[in-house]
């Protein structure tokens, strides 16, 4: 099956390709499509995380893993994209570029029969350029989940032993 799938990038203006990529793609390939789509060079770190439909990140799935031991992330490679991205849960985050943190936002669109004589991917349709540099990130926690005013408190009760590990 074919997969037709907006990516957009985290901007204030409209910056979108539609790609055309086979389902059965893993993840390492979809994530070459989209750099190349958006004119990386692609020799950056990347991740795409699992989302709900609020687009609330949920798990990594790695072009590496960097840890020191093998952890259990998943990697790219080894994951297919219909096997993430399905008619029930089509949307994925996706990072290129920890450093300059550029967020795109996937979608699937449509699932299709394969068209004959198609190479894929393929891109559909392209809108707007990527600017010089990705678009400024505003991290900010929920005040709600930590009371950074009440933390402290009793710093000054402790003695050295236990401010120190």
């Amino acid at each position: 099956m074919i997969y037709k799938i907006r990516v957009i990038l985290d901007a204030e203006d409209d910056i979108f390709r539609d790609i055309e990529i086979e389902g059965s793609t893993t993840l390492e390939e979809f994530h070459n499509a989209i750099t190349q789509a958006f004119g990386f060079l692609g020799n950056e770190m990347a991740s795409f995380y699992t989302c709900d439909e609020e687009w609330h990140q949920d798990e990594e799935i790695a072009l590496f893993d960097m840890s020191e031991s093998g952890s259990d992330v998943r990697l790219m490679s080894q994951v297919l994209l219909q096997d993430v991205v399905t008619e029930s849960s089509t949307k994925l985050i996706y990072v290129y570029d920890f450093l300059s943190m550029w967020t795109f936002f996937v979608e699937l669109a449509d699932i299709v029969e394969r068209t004959d004589g198609q190479i894929y991917p393929n891109i559909l349709f392209s809108f707007g350029e990527i600017p010089d540099s990705p678009p400024e990130k505003k991290f900010e926690a929920d005040e709600s989940e930590f009371d950074f005013d009440n933390t402290l408190d009793n710093y000054e009760d402790l003695d050295f032993d236990e401010n120190w590990n």
